[in-house]
Order: C-alpha cells, then structure tokens, then sequence
C-alpha cells in the first residue's frame, strides 16, 4: 500500500513509517523542514516538501494521488501559539482532506486528542483550549465528508516503548499510551475497513492490538 502521512516527522509518524516500510508498503511523509528529509528515509520512507499552512489543494491532490490511503499525524507542537493551533491542527486537517478528495483518495485516518469535545473549563491554558477546539473541529470536518474516515483519539502520548497492549472504545477514562502503541493501531486500522465511519478513543491496556481492532471491527459489523 502507498500511505502518505501529514505531518511525517512527528514522532507517531516516524514509527508508523518504519512499520509500514518493514512490511512491504510504501509510506510517503509530508514534510515542512526539508532538513528532516534524511530521518524519513532512514525510516523508510518517502519525503515530500510541501508546507501544509500555505499549500493549495491542488498541490496536496498531487502528492495524495494514487495512494491508499492518507494520515493526518501534522501538529503544531509543544511551545507554539494559539494561531499555530489552528492553522495546523485544524486547517491542514482540512486540506489533506480536500486534496485526497481531489486526487480520489477515499480512506482517511485522523489521529485526533481524546476529550477534544469538552467544553475548556475557565481555568484550562488558553493555548491548550484552542488545540482542543482546533481538534474538534478538524474532527466534525472530516465526519463531513464523503470519505471513509476514522478518527483516533490518544489518551496522554508517553515516549516509553510500546507495549503492544491497548484499549480501544468510542469513550474511556482518562489515560496515558505510547507513541509506538498508537502506530500499531493506526497500522491496524489501515487493514481494517470495518473501523471506517469510526471515532473511537485508545489508551493502554490489556488487549493486544489485532484483538481491540478485531473487536472494533466487529462491533462495526453490528451497526
């Protein structure tokens, strides 16, 4: 499979590539830093330089078309602004969506932020506040649209190593899950159509992998 990721320097990105890589597929990262270009080869991937705050459709329609299926893993990043937020998180959100339906890409994986709907208590970071509701309204934009979507929201994103242990529901308590926990779902979810018109949240937990996608795919069946 051919799967461009957005935001393909992003530390979920990275472990998504080499594992798509290890198993045959041809994953392709969009950067913004041509800099970076070196670590996405060296995970096996393909970059391509196109800077999602000021790219046209048109452009994204280019690099999306003929792939399988693409991820949005692009962020803002810790330390930068409320504008940033949204520019990121919740514009180019939009337009990987825009240039996917364009190019006739259909499957599209969110990588989204668990309670990204609450209402931000007066008390919460202004900044933090803007990232949540960037989220949300990334996330109602592509449920939108006519494409075969699945929005995953972490819990807390650790950098430990992967535990291969997960749980996966539309709603969890609050919890923490690494990084390289949510490539592996993220890499089931491509092999797993079931889960399309999904949006459900991950954190740690007891069940490998393939079986919490397994039984998300199931309950999806039951719809």
């Amino acid at each position: 499979m051919r799967i461009v990721i957005a935001g393909g320097h992003g530390q979920i990105a990275l472990h998504l590539e080499r594992l798509l890589a290890a198993r045959g597929d041809h994953p392709v990262g969009i950067i913004r830093n041509p800099g970076h270009a070196e670590d996405l080869r060296a995970a096996g991937a393909e970059p391509v330089v196109l800077d999602l705050e000021s790219a046209t459709a048109e452009q994204v329609s280019d690099v999306v078309r003929g792939a399988d299926a693409v991820v949005f893993a692009a962020g803002a990043g810790p330390g930068s602004g409320a504008g940033r937020k949204l520019t990121v998180d919740r514009d180019a959100a939009a337009l990987l969506a825009d240039g996917a339906e364009l190019a006739g890409v259909r499957r599209y994986l969110m990588i989204s932020a668990m309670n990204a709907d609450i209402t931000p208590p007066p008390d919460m970071d202004e900044t933090f506040a803007t990232y949540l509701r960037a989220k949300s309204a990334a996330d109602a934009d592509v449920r939108g649209r006519d494409l075969d979507w699945t929005v995953l929201r972490p819990g807390a994103l650790t950098n430990e190593p992967a535990t291969g242990r997960v749980r996966i529901a539309e709603k969890l308590p609050r919890g923490a899950i690494t990084r390289e926990d949510v490539a592996l779902v993220l890499l089931a979810l491509l092999d797993a159509p079931e889960t399309i018109h999904r949006q459900v949240e991950v954190t740690g937990g007891d069940l490998a992998v393939a079986e919490a996608v397994a039984q998300l795919a199931h309950q999806g069946d039951q719809r």
